[in-house]
């Protein structure tokens, strides 16, 4: 099993921002996170060198589809249509997945491993600068322990069965990583009211700071626990 580092600490209090459009931004872009993983799963299931596991990856690509259909009624409730929600963040996220395209089943696992792990945990911590019911909602569509468990394992038997795979899909891992982080930086950087959640929320450029050396933590963490090179 992979060993996750410990829950960031959630800022508190937890309130709902007084920032315009930050809570709808931020359940339109973990929706659309939801609907491309589910495109994305469905697909890497393909991948699979066997039945029973290309069934593990479809039964996880049905739960993000359920998440989703979460996160557009939530949307559809605060009267804000889904896809007007998610529109903005289309661009970004399908310029990540265009570039980090995987070859094959090691570096689909990878990509769900290590892209979608940090992006959770970066969703966590943003969850907490919210209020019920949208706080627990964004929490509860994270990826579970399950979908990492499973992602980890096959890396870690993939690499004891050639331990040359580890540098091929940690030279990966690295660049799903860069990508990632120019997209977030692009997304937030459009994105007035993200940007404005994130200064409200960590308060300061050392509260920002603490943030990303946190999110720098559980992803080396996350490295070593499946034999992979930070």
């Amino acid at each position: 099993m992979s060993a996750p580092a410990e829950p960031a600490p959630v800022p508190s209090p937890a309130r709902q921002p007084a920032v315009p459009g930050a809570v709808v931004d931020l359940l339109g872009l973990v929706a659309y996170g939801e609907l491309m993983a589910f495109d994305r799963m469905a697909a890497d299931a393909r991948l699979a060198p066997d039945l029973a596991r290309r069934a593990v990856l479809s039964e996880m690509a049905a739960v993000e589809i359920a998440n989703y259909r979460r996160l557009a009624d939530r949307l559809t409730e605060l009267g804000v249509p889904p896809g007007e929600a998610m529109a903005p963040f289309v661009p970004a996220l399908q310029s990540y997945h265009d570039s980090t395209e995987p070859k094959d089943w090691l570096e689909a696992l990878t990509k769900a491993y290590v892209g979608d792990a940090i992006a959770d945990d970066f969703l966590r911590e943003m969850a907490a600068l919210l209020t019920e019911p949208d706080r627990q909602l964004v929490l509860d569509v994270l990826h579970g322990s399950r979908y990492d468990e499973f992602a980890g394992q096959e890396i870690r038997l993939a690499i004891q069965a050639d331990p040359k795979v580890a540098n091929r899909l940690s030279m990966w891992a690295r660049r799903l990583v860069g990508e990632g982080l120019s997209q977030a930086g692009r997304t937030a950087g459009e994105r007035a009211a993200l940007t404005a959640l994130i200064a409200t929320g960590f308060d300061d450029q050392v509260g920002v700071q603490a943030l990303f050396k946190r999110l720098t933590a559980a992803h080396t963490a996350r490295m070593a626990a499946a034999g992979l090179n930070n």
